[in-house]
């Protein structure tokens, strides 16, 4: 569910984008056409559209952040899991569950308690181009909350993946992936 969301938002930035650059470049053409007097493409926008912009950045944050919580969720993170297996395999089980309390311990304050205090302070900020459609700031920076839950649950369920893993099991995997 989360990976289509997040498909859905790039599928809508890259469009948004696209019709920013075609409306600038209309634009241009408009006023250079209504500079040598020729009126019949006057009904074309005669500059990017206000909203194309903003919308772009408010869903670059949005798929930053949702992006970086599927990216956890599938371990396709590059920090945690390669520090680990350097590690002897009797000490990789240890520092995998100390990571992911580290994981959890950021994700609980800076995603949620410091995401979850910047979304509020700016629920009263209104969005520059977006604001006639009640979209506020608070809005754009939900996208912190929103991610820290989703890592928050990939992280509990990786934690326990790891407490539930026998040391056989745990060997394993470790040949798995180095043969693959």
């Amino acid at each position: 569910m989360l990976e289509t969301a997040l498909i859905a938002a790039v599928l809508v930035l890259v469009l948004d984008v696209l019709w920013g650059v075609l409306t600038r470049w209309s634009g241009s053409l408009v006023v250079w056409l209504a500079d040598r007097d020729v009126t019949a493409w006057s009904f074309l926008p005669r500059g990017q559209n206000e909203l194309t912009e903003e919308i772009a950045r408010f869903l670059l944050v949005w798929v930053a952040m949702l992006g970086s919580a599927v990216a956890f969720g599938e371990k396709a993170h590059l920090g945690v899991d390669y520090f680990v297996g350097k590690f002897h395999p009797s000490a990789q089980k240890f520092m995998s569950i100390v990571g992911q309390i580290v994981v959890l311990i950021f994700a609980v304050t800076i995603f949620i308690v410091g995401g979850g205090r910047i979304a509020l302070d700016n629920m009263e900020q209104i969005a520059p181009a977006l604001g006639k459609y009640g979209v506020k700031m608070g809005h754009v920076y939900l996208a912190l909350p929103i991610a820290g839950v989703f890592i928050i649950l990939f992280t509990v369920e990786q934690l326990l993946e790891t407490l539930l893993t026998t040391p056989a099991q745990q060997a394993l995997d470790s040949l798995q992936k180095g043969g693959a």
